[in-house]
């Protein structure tokens, strides 16, 4: 019966991908039950009171609300910016996934970028525990990444795992259920979208939101030039008579506009096996490098990556969630979990 009992708790266990543009949940024996826009929008009603959209039903609302809305994007390169909105963000997705019953209390594994601090870490244990979690374990996005890329990463030979999120790229070389090289830079999803913007305000004097700037990298951005070159309609405010206008951009200016970051990127991922001992250099040149996260999708990365480092590049199938597969596999090996968490 204690068994039972316990198998019914451990059975409501989650584990979150807590990113920057989207959070995913992976609950244990149903596989990823939730994936929405890391955004809450509140509309302020009196002291006490307020009407809340979290969600996909808040991402709409990016540059559309009145003054009574505000919207909030409660992590800003990968670590909590706004711990009372991530607090409430969380608590509504785990609700969610339990139907609403808030006395259940699960266990949850919880990703964070391996550059952040004590206190950041800190922080999102806190915001966890806050939203209902009876206990958090904190793992690395990176080892996640790799066990939901399929990696053998308690193997005695080197995988590189490069995960490029919204807020942040995480590198690491992983052998043995530890990590021998890691590195979090700030370049992501988020800055392609940002140089987006920018190159269109500069060199067609129009303002577009950042939600049509990623449009216009997923429609028609690459990670170098080539020939074969496609359109994108654009729709935005004219700077210098504030009327509406479109204008039509071609992928070769999408290029140049991110090329900036995407070589600091590349430029990451050379220097991460600079860095790495020879023995496990030797290992990658074999088993290769594995692009996970939604610049993964961005066109032509790995053939970049490919002819720039010399090694194979692999994509896995779902790269957006792998990071929450990863970490959802731990909740079956508690054992790994522990040791993952004490390297």
């Amino acid at each position: 019966m204690i068994l039972n009992l316990l198998a019914s708790r451990i059975s409501k266990d989650i584990a979150i991908d807590l990113g920057t543009a989207n959070t995913l949940v992976f609950v244990r024996g149903k596989g990823i039950a939730l994936n929405e826009p890391s955004v809450v929008a509140i509309r302020k009603k009196g002291r006490r009171s307020s009407e809340v959209w979290i969600g996909e039903d808040a991402k709409k609302m990016l540059g559309r609300v009145p003054e009574s809305i505000e919207v909030f994007r409660p992590l800003r390169e990968g670590v909590i910016a706004n711990f009372e909105m991530a607090g409430l963000m969380l608590r509504h997705f785990i609700h969610k996934i339990h139907k609403r019953k808030t006395f259940v209390r699960p266990r949850v594994i919880i990703s964070v970028p391996s550059g952040v601090t004590p206190v950041e870490r800190r922080a999102v244990r806190d915001a966890t525990l806050s939203a209902g979690a009876h206990e958090v374990f904190i793992v690395d996005e990176a080892m996640a990444a790799a066990m939901g890329a399929g990696l053998p990463v308690t193997e005695p030979m080197s995988n590189m795992i490069v995960d490029i999120g919204g807020g942040t790229t995480e590198l690491a070389i992983i052998s043995l259920t530890g990590v021998v090289y890691s590195n979090s830079i700030k370049v992501a999803g988020d800055k392609l979208d940002a140089d987006i913007l920018n190159f269109v305000r500069k060199n067609y004097s129009m303002l577009i939101g950042l939600a049509t700037a990623e449009q216009i990298k997923m429609l028609v951005g690459r990670a170098y030039l080539d020939d074969e070159i496609s359109e994108v309609d654009v729709k935005g405010r004219d700077l210098m008579d504030g009327i509406p206008k479109t204008i039509t951009l071609n992928s070769n200016e999408i290029t140049l506009a991110i090329m900036e970051s995407v070589n600091t990127i590349v430029d990451s991922i050379k220097s991460a096996l600079e860095q790495c001992p020879p023995e496990l250099a030797a290992d990658i040149i074999d088993t290769g490098i594995v692009l996970t996260g939604g610049g993964a999708l961005l066109k032509n990365i790995d053939v970049r990556v490919r002819r720039e480092i010399g090694v194979p590049v692999i994509i896995p199938d779902d790269p957006l969630s792998t990071v929450a597969q990863g970490a959802g596999m731990m909740l079956d090996d508690i054992d790994l979990l522990r040791e993952i968490t004490s390297n």
